[in-house]
């Protein structure tokens, strides 16, 4: 494999990608980079199914619980973080295996390289709490204003360009024409994606997660983290929240976090489909029986289809 390539585990959520990477990290002696922007924040486990202990234990983990709920990261920023869990794993003898479906990280690692200009910290605390309780039809109207080219982009990184061209008068979409560099890594991906039935993985996940006491965890997160923190972002939190304060009945908060969660696997498709084009890809169904022999394949560099 050349040095600087690495391998990805990535698709969309509950296609069962964080399975995949366990088990091939035991097999090959890899370590876990998690490309998950919901999963770097403490005490927000049970609904970004953040690995257990064990699993952690099992196989070293990365970009996981490294961030308190009220603080700010960019893609930028985890891409900067990489290189160092990159040296970390080297260090230890063991391979690098990132493994995640928030396609802006990877593209923050592997796409061109450019600088955000700095935010002045005040200014944005302000203008968080004016963007925060919006919903996400609201801001796609002001990125639709602001920044185009970005509008139709996750609430992440829509909340990041709304920003970043109100306190900066220049738009990220402008910025990553004019400043990028080349990247330093390229990528090998293995894509997840068990085609029509995650709907019902996503549905079965959800249950499990209710079952394994997300609404408790939600209760506990609201004493504690203010509405407004980056950490409630995460697909299905706001909405658990709702439940746990009373404005939603248990069966409405589930079916809205199932519709969420489908909404959100859908935008995870659409850009892997558009981003990975013309990139060494090798797509993965979990359920075929010789899973285990493409996977092998894949490490080895033998199949990218």
């Amino acid at each position: 494999m050349e040095e600087n390539r690495r391998r990805v585990i990535c698709g969309p959520t509950a296609a069962g990608k964080s399975a995949i990477a366990l088990w091939l990290a035991e097999r090959f002696g890899a370590s876990i980079i998690s490309a998950d922007a919901r999963q770097i924040y403490r005490g927000f486990d049970i609904g970004t199914a953040t690995p257990s202990p064990d699993e952690r234990r099992r196989v070293p983990h990365y970009g996981i619980d490294i961030l308190d709920p009220t603080a700010r990261y960019s893609a930028a920023a985890w891409a900067a973080d990489a290189e160092g869990w990159f040296a970390d794993v080297a260090r230890t003898g063991r391979e690098p295996l990132i493994v995640g479906g928030t396609g802006f990280y990877l593209r923050a690692l592997f796409g061109p390289l450019f600088h955000e200009p700095p935010l002045d910290a005040e200014r944005r605390r302000a203008l968080a709490g004016v963007l925060a309780p919006m919903p996400i039809d609201a801001l796609r109207r002001w990125g639709a204003v602001l920044d185009p080219a970005r509008a139709h982009l996750g609430r992440t990184q829509l909340l990041r360009a709304i920003e970043v061209a109100l306190l900066t008068g220049r738009r990220v979409s402008t910025l990553h024409r004019e400043a990028a560099r080349p990247p330093r890594w390229s990528a090998r991906y293995l894509l997840v994606d068990p085609g029509a039935v995650l709907a019902a993985r996503i549905e079965t996940r959800v249950d499990a997660m209710l079952h394994a006491g997300w609404l408790d965890e939600a209760r506990r997160l609201a004493a504690s983290v203010p509405r407004g923190a980056p950490a409630w972002n995460a697909a299905g939190y706001n909405v658990i929240r709702a439940v746990a304060e009373g404005q939603l009945s248990p069966a409405e908060g589930r079916a809205r976090v199932v519709v969420e969660t489908r909404q959100y696997a859908k935008r995870q498709r659409t850009w892997f489909r558009h981003q990975l084009r013309g990139a060494p890809v090798t797509t993965l169904d979990p359920a075929r029986p010789d899973w285990q022999a493409v996977i092998e394949r894949w490490w080895q560099g033998d199949e990218e289809a």
